[in-house]
C-alpha cells in the first residue's frame, strides 16, 4: 500500500525530473576553442587566459583586486569570463578606461595617484610608468633628505 507521503515524493520527483530534462545547463567545455588565447599581451604583460578577467588583469603592476572588478564592469565584460574568452575589442575598452579613469566614472578616491606632487596629476598609473615615478619620488625624498628617502639610500 502507498501512503499519502510517498504519492506525494513521487509526484515531486517526477516534477524534478521533468525540470531537469528541460533547462538548458552551460557546457564548462569551451564551444569554440579555434577562438581561445592562452596569452594576451596587455601593457607589456603577459596575461594567463585560463584564469578569470579580473584575476588576470591583477598581473600588470598597478591594477589591483578591487580595480579589476570595477574596470570591467565598465567595460562590459562578465567578470566570471576567462581571459582567453575576450575579444580584443574588450581589452581595448579596457584599456581606453585604465588611460582615462576619471573620464569613465572611476571616483578619484579609488585611483593610485592622486595629486602628484610635480603637476597635480590625478590618475592611475600601470606598469612602466607607475615603476618611473615610484623611482623618481624616492631620488626627490633622497634629495631633500627625508626620512622615507633616507631609508632608501
Amino acid at each position: 500500500q502507498m501512503c499519502i507521503r510517498d504519492s506525494i515524493n513521487a509526484e515531486y520527483m517526477g516534477i524534478i525530473q521533468k525540470e531537469k530534462k528541460n533547462l538548458n545547463m552551460a557546457s564548462l567545455v569551451n564551444e569554440k576553442p579555434s577562438e581561445f588565447k592562452y596569452i594576451h599581451r596587455f601593457y607589456n604583460t603577459n596575461i594567463d587566459g585560463k584564469r578569470k578577467i579580473p584575476y588576470a588583469l591583477r598581473q600588470v603592476k598597478g591594477i589591483g583586486r578591487r580595480l579589476a572588478i570595477l574596470v570591467c564592469k565598465k567595460a562590459r565584460i562578465d567578470v566570471h569570463a576567462r581571459a582567453g574568452d575576450v575579444t580584443d575589442e574588450d581589452l581595448q575598452r579596457v584599456q581606453d578606461i585604465l588611460n582615462d579613469p576619471i573620464g569613465h566614472g572611476v571616483p578619484k578616491w579609488f585611483l593610485n595617484r592622486p595629486r602628484d606632487f610635480k603637476d597635480n596629476f590625478t590618475g592611475q598609473l600601470i606598469s612602466n610608468n607607475l615603476e618611473t615615478r615610484i623611482r623618481e619620488d624616492l631620488e626627490r625624498m633622497k634629495k631633500i633628505k627625508l626620512h622615507r628617502g633616507i631609508r632608501h639610500m
